[in-house]
């Protein structure tokens, strides 16, 4: 099976390598605002450059800004951040006010005057694609964000978007940020405007970005602990145990439990873990494919880079998909 064995990708408009894991900061006590620097310099020391955070992730930015500023080291990291988010009350938010409050913000609390990768954190399908993408290419043109894009939007929205760039001489949306994981999200975890491409449900979406060959920078990549490593198959009757409501909320159902048993076959067979094994997964589709890893631990950025590496049999992959009734490789 195909894997991506350079750990490193280009992405249009940032003008550094990308490292393919993404290290997420939506986790205590990043987002807390706790000194991250442990965190930060363990992720660079195992070759992960990329770093995925938010607005709305609580202090996770000022953590992040914090630990730049101090460091010195901007210029050999990607930062991704987020905007538009919906309010406390679920009140949409895209638009170019409130895109550029949160840039601002965003700006000031990473304590830098650019943003590598920026894009909406939800939808509004009742807006008009112009607004999102006029917006971007202002921001760009003044050389606070260099590569946008979207999380959370149907392939058909972003390329509605792009269309309308091409054909006004703007620069489209370089980057997407679904949720993609081996397993499927069966409900939509954070109370609305999730967007998931796993399953054979979304087989439509995969195509288009296989076609394209978009990045897809795919959030939840182990089902939000799910393959972690820390639950087991047969604790399927206390999951709650080892999951949080939002992981339960989107994963915990039968087929997924099936496919972590799977895996931990799987990760047996060849001497590594489950989560290895759930992110080389990802990373065995025809997709240009990045991913976002929420780790603590020195070793298990260790592990998520060397995952890139496995190679994994289309027997193995159609097995890990329940195509296929018991591996017998």
């Amino acid at each position: 099976m195909k894997n991506k064995e350079n750990l490193y990708a280009s992405i249009p408009y940032v003008d550094k390598k990308v490292s393919r894991i993404f290290a997420g900061t939506a986790f205590s006590p990043i987002q807390d605002g706790a000194d991250g620097t442990d965190f930060f310099e363990a992720a660079l020391a195992n070759g992960i450059n990329a770093f995925d955070t938010a607005r709305v992730y609580m202090e996770a930015e000022h953590s992040f800004g914090n630990w730049l500023e101090k460091s010195g080291r901007r210029e050999e990291v990607v930062i991704l951040s987020k905007c538009g988010h919906p309010d406390a009350m679920w009140n949409k938010r895209v638009n170019e006010k409130e895109m550029r409050k949160d840039l601002k913000k965003s700006l000031e609390e990473l304590k830098t005057d650019y943003i590598d990768i920026y894009i909406l954190h939800r939808d509004d399908p009742d807006i008009d694609v112009a607004v999102a993408v006029e917006t971007f290419n202002a921001m760009h043109e003044e050389g606070s964000i260099g590569a946008f894009g979207a999380s959370n939007w149907m392939h058909t929205r972003i390329e509605e978007a792009n269309e309308y760039a091409y054909k006004h001489n703007l620069i489209p949306f370089s980057v997407s940020s679904p949720n993609f994981c081996l397993a499927r999200q069966v409900e939509d975890p954070w109370g609305g405007g999730c967007v998931n491409i796993s399953g054979p449900e979304n087989q439509e979406a995969r195509a288009w970005y296989e076609k394209n060959q978009m990045p897809v920078i795919a959030y939840a990549s182990l089902g939000r602990g799910f393959f972690s490593g820390r639950m087991k198959s047969e604790y399927a009757d206390h999951a709650s145990d080892y999951l949080d409501s939002f992981a339960m909320t989107g994963y915990a159902c039968s087929d997924n439990f099936e496919r972590l048993r799977r895996c931990e076959i799987i990760a047996e067979k060849h001497g590594v873990t489950v989560a290895q094994i759930a992110m080389n997964w990802i990373f065995s589709h025809p997709l240009n494919i990045f991913a976002i890893a929420s780790m603590s631990k020195a070793d298990r950025m260790k592990a998520n880079r060397e995952a890139l590496l496995l190679q994994l049999s289309d027997e193995e992959i159609a097995y890990l998909d329940l195509e296929t009734p018991e591996f017998c490789g």
